[in-house]
């Protein structure tokens, strides 16, 4: 029997190899949509909240005000509702429906900012309400090392077990970078030839969940010196590959797990031999009416 929370992480490793042209190198997507909120970023939500929880900075009824592009958003608002804390979420205006209901049917309250200001702005609310002595408390998934630390104990284990060690390159989406610190850091750790590689969009390209930071806001928690090279991947790069995986491979998944996999097929062209495991980041019910397929 198992509660909510045990059933976060431990996500399956899929096989992909197929979508390759290269069959010396093995590709494999870790599924994180098979967590309860439908995305990996459960494992940082609730490793954050349970930090926040721990040290008593939820004391007093304070609230959880939070700014996101989605996925965070659910795993907080998740997380939230069994520990019965309430929650603000703010993010752009342009995000799914699916996303803003998901949130609002765990029962968080979400304020829409202009699209055209981006996440930026939204974080930028979020701390304004912060600093208001209104009794908001921003987690801040940006800066929180709670972020990474998450993927370090669990995502990074999961990930040299389930290859037995052989894993020769990860690759992910670099959005708030919780993942790739976390992961990479644990895997460099474990060898000293793991390539760790992240995926950004390229110049002017739009895909949630990934991001090309200012300068200004870049995450605090960011470690470039875990991170041995980065791949450019263009907004219709991302969405052929995310369709590819769904007709394809059968895995139903949004634009940054498109990224990812891209990447990885891309990856798998110049190397010789070796083993590629990419995050698949969520599932794609929560971007249907986005027009994406």
């Amino acid at each position: 029997m198992s509660n909510l929370f045990s059933l976060i992480g431990n996500t399956p490793l899929l096989d992909l190899s197929d979508l390759s042209d290269n069959p010396a190198v093995q590709i494999f997507g870790k599924l994180e949509g098979q967590n309860p909120g439908g995305s990996v970023k459960d494992r940082a939500a609730l490793s954050m909240i349970l930090g926040a929880w721990e040290r008593g900075d939820l004391d007093g009824g304070k609230s959880i005000v939070e700014a996101t592009s989605g996925n965070t958003g659910i795993a907080m608002a998740m997380i939230a509702a069994k520990l019965r804390i309430p929650i603000t979420l703010i993010m752009p205006e342009n995000s799914t429906p699916e996303r803003v209901g998901t949130m609002k049917a765990y029962g968080a309250k979400v304020m829409l900012t202009p699209s055209d200001k981006t996440i930026e702005y939204s974080r930028e609310l979020a701390q304004e309400m912060e600093d208001s002595g209104e009794g908001y408390i921003q987690l801040n998934q940006f800066a929180n090392p709670d972020n990474w630390k998450a993927h370090y104990r669990t995502t990074g284990p999961e990930i040299w077990r389930d290859t037995d060690g052989e894993i020769t390159h990860f690759v992910s989406s670099m959005g708030t970078t919780g993942t790739i610190t976390g992961t990479g850091r644990y895997l460099r750790e474990q060898s000293d030839t793991v390539q760790i590689i992240g995926v950004q969009p390229t110049d002017g390209s739009s895909i949630p969940g990934i991001r090309r930071w200012s300068p200004e806001f870049v995450p605090k928690i960011y470690d470039d010196s875990v991170v041995h090279r980065k791949i450019d991947v263009s907004t219709d790069e991302a969405v052929a590959t995310m369709r590819t995986l769904a007709r394809e491979a059968g895995v139903f998944a949004g634009m940054s797990s498109g990224g990812s996999t891209a990447a990885a097929l891309r990856l798998a062209e110049e190397i010789d031999e070796g083993l590629i495991v990419c995050i698949i980041c969520d599932r794609g019910d929560r971007y249907l009416s986005s027009e994406l397929y």
